[in-house]
């Protein structure tokens, strides 16, 4: 990907919660170990910071999951200029899933933030929940009108010898 972005990641570490799991649960969607603590006030929070890298593991998840048109729609809703913002809940991810939740009060420990900026948004979220086709990601779809996805390795119609 040719596209530069600025990822911000962070999510509440609560009292009650495990860092440990939280860190996991962060990695799941990041694959990055590079943490560091904020504080502020009484809140503590464990935060990432990078660049687009940051999103190749959502993006596979995404497909994995197959919730492409969903994650659009979601991240689509918050762009605002240069920027988009996302949630994520915090236990689901520690699955090793994905699912989009609301700032506040959908994920009862709080959810993992995602805040991304970046010159062109819109090639970034093309690239990040792409559109699909018949449930296949656009970009995966062969101009043969054969159909390869990132769900199955066999193509969708059968081939044949020449």
């Amino acid at each position: 990907m040719m596209l530069k972005a600025r990822v911000l990641v962070q999510t509440e570490l609560n009292p009650t919660e495990d860092e440990s799991k939280v860190r996991e649960a962060v990695f799941n969607l990041t694959s990055s170990r590079e943490f560091r603590k904020m504080s502020q006030g009484r809140k503590t929070y464990l935060v990432q910071e990078g660049d687009e890298r940051l999103l190749s593991p959502l993006r596979s998840l995404l497909r994995r999951e197959r919730i492409l048109d969903a994650a659009r729609k979601i991240i689509g809703r918050s762009l605002e200029d240069n920027n988009f913002t996302f949630c994520l809940n915090k236990q689901v991810a520690m699955a090793g899933h994905a699912s989009f939740c609301n700032l506040r009060g959908e994920s009862p420990l709080g959810p993992i933030l995602f805040q991304v900026t970046t010159d062109d948004p819109n090639s970034l979220i093309d690239w990040l929940a792409t559109r699909t086709s018949g449930g296949i990601p656009v970009d995966e779809t062969c101009p043969s009108e054969s159909q390869l996805s990132a769900y199955s390795e066999k193509p969708s119609k059968k081939w044949t010898s020449s």
